[in-house]
């Protein structure tokens, strides 16, 4: 019996004992597969959530400085004479939808004049494509046939909404030759879902908002 089991010993394992061996250790390389897989998509996910976040909060940051320093200022439009809107939500010479807005903003920097042209801007932001878009041109009353330059801001964007704050009540349209106090942008995102800012208008002497 003794010598029987140092033959066995002698010899080596058995094929079962080496098929066991193998299956088990096949179930602990699967197991340990599948956690690695399952927290290296756990990281990927809360990354690009990250990253999504991130997108939105330089957008509304962007959207925040051009809002702040809304000008009360007209637009000439293909030489048209100016209007009397300080605030625009559909213009064909943007390409604007009823889900925009335009306006002119004060504090573009022209570092030593290098540039000639003012600090005033003309901006828009409009919904195109499922992206929210910015676009400005380098001057406020744009050449005849002068095409704006355009800035991707964030995508996946389904709907863009707007309000304006007038006389301490919210409504839909702005109201022309007066600035309102603040605009609520509403963004519905196709993976965060409905984002709603509402930003402040800084007061201006001799306008009435």
């Amino acid at each position: 019996m003794i010598r029987a089991r140092q033959l066995r010993l002698a010899v080596g394992f058995t094929l079962i004992e080496v098929l066991l061996a193998v299956s088990i250790f096949a179930m602990i390389s699967l197991a340990s597969f599948s956690i690695f897989d399952g927290v290296m998509r756990s990281e990927q996910s809360s990354q690009d959530k990250i990253e999504r976040i991130n997108a939105l909060q330089n957008t509304f940051m962007v959207i925040e400085r051009d809002f702040l320093q809304i000008s009360q200022r007209s637009i000439r439009m293909d030489g048209e004479a100016p209007s009397s809107d300080f605030i625009y939500t559909s213009n064909n010479s943007y390409s604007l939808s009823e889900q925009a807005i335009a306006f002119v903003r004060a504090g573009w920097t022209n570092p030593g004049l290098l540039i000639p042209r003012s600090d005033l801007q003309s901006v828009a932001y409009q919904l195109k494509d499922n992206q929210l878009q910015r676009l400005h041109y380098n001057f406020v009353d744009a050449v005849v046939g002068e095409k704006p330059k355009v800035r991707v801001l964030i995508d996946h964007v389904s709907s863009m909404a707007l309000q304006f704050f007038y006389d301490n009540k919210w409504q839909e349209k702005p109201i022309a030759g007066r600035l309102p106090r603040a605009i609520s942008l509403t963004l519905e995102l196709d993976d965060l879902g409905e984002i709603e800012r509402k930003f402040l208008v800084a007061e201006q002497a001799g306008v009435k908002s």
